[in-house]
């Protein structure tokens, strides 16, 4: 009989179909490129699907798109050819490891502001597919504010900023969180402390962003978790190979398995907002 995490999986399934309810949403993003971003993203999305959770990682950084390198997959498509119209969602995802779903990114691709109105379509219609059997979405973002970054945002059941304790990073993290904020950004935002000395370094840079937030926007900033800084996230890295497979036992691990573990529990909560990408089309009306 299966038991643990099957379970769970099995149970966190059957409520989202009592529910009618689309796949949640997670808009992965950064004030600035270097603070491991794409790297929360891919693992956070693996640890989900170690759960039993179906998951799809959607490579979405359309200036410097690297998640692929990050898994060591060599896509024979990407999201330029849906774009293009001339091949469709199943043709261009790849299997991922750890059993995730993966639609690999174009860099140096307009971003969705730029396309025109047939490309964008082309775009939005055939991920709009992945809804249909994906538990959890994961979107990694690129780095900044553009539109094409929180237009994603805005339409995601929940969006994460990732930084690193620099005083840099965090200046970057809160002006992202600001320009939410200005564009009316109404969903849970979520703080990632990455490459974090200790606990309590992390949480220090969390009260950090989430007091200017609250003082100067009157915006509540929810704690999102924290990475530790280690050198099992260079080795993978270096190796090609995601860190909770390469070093399952690592600081980094733990950490990002705890993330995981609060996202799947969302996967419990009442039903969500209708379709997510019928939300980003209405956002470039």
């Amino acid at each position: 009989m299966p038991t643990g995490r099957h379970d769970q999986a099995t149970h966190l399934r059957e409520m989202m179909r009592g529910h009618h309810r689309s796949a949640l949403t997670v808009a992965v993003m950064s004030g600035k490129g270097g603070v491991g971003k794409s790297n929360v993203a891919v693992n956070i999305s693996i640890c989900l699907a170690e759960r039993g959770l179906r998951v799809a990682l959607v490579d979405l950084d359309m200036g410097l798109a690297n998640a692929d390198l990050l898994m060591n997959l060599h896509p024979r498509y990407t999201i330029a050819h849906l774009v293009a119209g001339v091949r469709t969602i199943d043709e261009i995802s790849v299997a991922g490891p750890g059993g995730i779903r993966f639609i690999p990114g174009a860099s140096g691709m307009h971003g969705l502001a730029n396309l025109s109105e047939f490309e964008r379509q082309n775009l939005i219609s055939q991920l709009q597919k992945l809804e249909a059997n994906t538990d959890i979405i994961v979107f990694d973002l690129g780095a900044g504010i553009s539109r094409n970054v929180t237009s994603f945002a805005h339409a995601a059941d929940r969006a994460w900023v990732v930084t690193t304790p620099e005083p840099p990073a965090l200046t970057d993290a809160y002006a992202t969180i600001k320009a939410l904020h200005r564009e009316q950004y109404r969903s849970p935002i979520a703080l990632v402390v990455n490459m974090a000395n200790s606990r309590a370094e992390a949480q220090l840079a969390f009260r950090r962003v989430a007091g200017v937030a609250r003082k100067f926007l009157n915006f509540p900033i929810a704690d999102g978790g924290y990475m530790l800084q280690d050198t099992a996230v260079e080795l993978a890295v270096q190796a090609r190979c995601p860190f909770v497979i390469r070093y399952p036992g690592s600081n980094a691990s733990a950490c990002i398995a705890a993330m995981a573990s609060e996202v799947a529990r969302t996967c419990a909560a009442p039903p969500r907002r209708s379709g997510f990408f019928k939300r980003v089309a209405g956002l470039f009306v």
